[in-house]
């Protein structure tokens, strides 16, 4: 709407000027004349004031019946005292009109409308592209087997699609059948392709990639973790932090200041000159240099910019405050499994013994535990394809409860378990194993030994809850900003030593209950800290609550987790590290932007009145004009400079 009423007013605008004697003396030109040509300036302005300046009218009006003034109320203000006294001068000797000078406010003021509501757009364009990312139809599988196109709303739960490679998944369900790698990134920020399989969940708006998936639907439309991204951002970009209220008072105060400048400004002008056409014109521009369009942009411009760019780095702000505070942080607090652990069983060590090589140890657990759906099974077999190690060909596979597994291997006999099993075979361990297994119960990690012929123990595999490669990095990102880690957990003291020793956390908290965690932030907070908590933000509830900034880290299909102020969609403690910085870099623009704008203005409004006058320097409400739109194009092209705000995170043990 500014775009269009800004093209048709300065298009109007041309033949104002030309014909304007104010215009011809400073170019000393003379316009055609012809019957009815000394009314085309005043004729065009009306046109030019009924239709550029109908949108800043009607915005005042509403800011003077909710009793609220700004930026409207002082435009309205300014451009109505120059068209009254316009018209007025036609009719009334000896003062001189300014229609010229009526029209280019307004079609400065539209420009700079038009470039702040292009720039916030632009900056709220992440809604539009997540958006983008649902398909408009799905192929869902009918009961005969075949397909049939269908709009994306009539899917209900339970019903099967298609997702061919290329296409997009068109609702969160669970594979059923097919296997493939699916394309995350716009959703979790993960930017390798997740595999998927059967039983693997895969969420809309994704991309499948090199194979044929058959989904079944679980969450349609608004219950779509997408749709939940999407209000959550929406949500926050609608939110006011600190900054922005400061702001938006402060464009109030200026409505007040402005008047009573205004008021000054005519008294004195008066005095000195008598009442005559300067002194409105002082009066003008006083009032044209107050608008506050650069303090109204500065700090929302950079709110939208940041809620968009925490979204494409799969950070969703629901709470502005939050996410300001976050700059002060001085203490994290982590939960620890499936934060900076990742929740499941993996290798972290293996000893052999005899002629016994790693990698045949691993050939041959893996092979034995190749039908195994026991988690310790899966992190055999996960550590041996890490390893690129193949399975054995296994035989006579037999099941023990309590003590492990047997199986035949190239014609002899193995077995898989733990203490139990070769406590019932009476072996006694290799030295090389023993000291092993000592040093992995020290650090409660827990030990599954291979038993060749139910004779001899010839390798031993420490578990545990595996640390996630990127926390020791955040962990000495967070260090080197001179914030305090904690840590806290259910498990015992002895595997919170052993994890908190491994990743430098200066403190933890073991054996606590889900109940408890939040005491322990309350604790931090009573040493005068300020405490951001980050769990997975459903036992971590009141903890996430109760701290100063909660963070919730998600699993990217379930991210409408009403306990934290912002959340993480990918489970990755480095987004801990990248939003504090991107809260700093925020921070640091809303600061620039405001330090530009008011200083503008206690420059400009003492030269607006005439201060200078003496010495024969006066700005007229055009020039004023120009002065206050390019204070809020600078303001504009400083918040978006946010978008190349640096928050990766070194690796600083590189």
């Amino acid at each position: 709407m500014f775009r269009r009423r800004f093209w048709v007013s300065l298009a109007l605008s041309v033949p104002v000027l030309i014909f304007s004697e104010f215009i011809q003396d400073v170019f000393g030109y003379t316009a055609p004349t012809f019957p009815g040509s000394a009314w085309i300036t005043p004729a065009l302005a009306v046109v030019i004031f009924a239709y550029g300046g109908v949108p800043f009218l009607s915005m005042a009006r509403t800011e003077l019946k909710n009793r609220e003034p700004g930026m409207m109320m002082l435009i309205s203000l300014a451009i109505s005292v120059a068209f009254v006294y316009s018209v007025a001068s036609l009719f009334l000797e000896g003062t001189t009109p300014f229609f010229w000078e009526l029209v280019t406010l307004i079609d400065i003021m539209l420009l700079g409308h038009w470039v702040e509501m292009r720039s916030v757009r632009a900056a709220s364009g992440a809604l539009d592209e997540l958006a983008k990312l649902m398909p408009d139809t799905a192929e869902r599988i009918t009961e005969s087997g075949d397909t049939e196109e269908v709009p994306v709303s009539e899917l209900g739960e339970d019903d099967i699609v298609l997702v061919r490679p290329g296409a997009s998944v068109p609702a969160d369900g669970e594979v059923v059948e097919g296997e493939s790698s699916v394309d995350e990134s716009m959703i979790t920020g993960e930017s390798r392709p997740v595999g998927k399989e059967p039983g693997s969940e895969v969420v809309a708006g994704t991309v499948n990639q090199d194979g044929s998936l058959r989904v079944k639907i679980t969450k349609t439309g608004d219950e779509t973790a997408l749709a939940g991204i999407m209000r959550l951002v929406e949500e926050a970009q609608q939110s006011k932090s600190r900054t922005q209220l400061l702001a938006d008072k402060a464009a109030g105060w200026l409505f007040y200041v402005a008047l009573g400048v205004a008021a000054i400004t005519a008294v004195a002008w008066v005095v000195a000159t008598g009442y005559n056409i300067t002194v409105l014109e002082r009066v003008v521009t006083v009032l044209v240099i107050a608008c506050p369009h650069a303090l109204g942009l500065a700090v929302p411009l950079v709110v939208a910019i940041n809620t968009s760019t925490a979204a494409k780095n799969g950070m969703l702000i629901r709470d502005r405050i939050a996410m300001e505070e976050s700059r002060n942080l001085d203490t994290v607090m982590f939960d620890k499994t499936g934060t900076l652990t990742k929740g499941e069983q993996g290798v972290v060590g293996v000893e052999t013994a005899g002629d016994w090589s790693e990698e045949r140890a691993f050939e041959v657990a893996a092979g034995v535990e190749g039908d195994s759906e026991h988690m310790i099974a899966r992190a055999i077999r996960d550590a041996a394809e890490e390893r690129n190690v193949q399975r054995a060909s296994v035989s006579n596979f037999e099941n023990f409860r309590g003590l492990g597994v047997r199986a035949t291997v190239d014609g002899e006999t193995v077995h898989i378990g733990g203490p139990n099993l070769i406590e019932k075979f009476g072996i006694e361990r290799p030295n090389e194993i023993a000291a092993f297994a000592e040093e992995a119960g020290s650090n409660a990690e827990t030990v599954i030994y291979l038993v060749h012929d139910e004779s001899e123990v010839v390798a031993a595999f420490a578990l545990a809850d595996v640390i996630r490669e990127e926390s020791r990095q955040a962990i000495e990102a967070l260090h080197a900003m001179d914030i305090e880690v904690a840590m806290l957990t259910g498990d015992s003291e002895d595997v919170a030593r052993a994890v908190s020793e491994e990743l430098g956390i200066d403190q933890y908290f073991a054996e606590v209950l889900p109940d408890e965690k939040d005491t322990k932030v309350e604790a931090l907070q009573s040493e005068g800290k300020l405490v951001a908590m980050v769990g997975d933000g459903v036992n971590d509830a009141p903890a996430l609550t109760r701290a100063d900034v909660g963070i919730a880290i998600g699993s990217g299909t379930d991210v409408a987790i009403e306990s934290g102020d912002i959340i993480l969609v990918d489970n990755n403690p480095l987004d801990v590290v990248r939003l504090i910085k991107l809260s700093k870099a925020s921070y640091r623009k809303m600061q620039e932007n405001l330090v530009w704008a008011t200083g503008y203005n206690v420059f400009a409004l003492p030269l607006a009145a005439g201060v200078l006058a003496p010495i024969g320097i006066l700005l007229s409400p055009a020039i004023g004009a120009v002065f206050m739109s390019l204070s809020t194009i600078i303001v504009a092209i400083n918040a978006r400079r946010l978008r190349s705000a640096d928050i990766s995170v070194p690796d600083i043990g590189a």
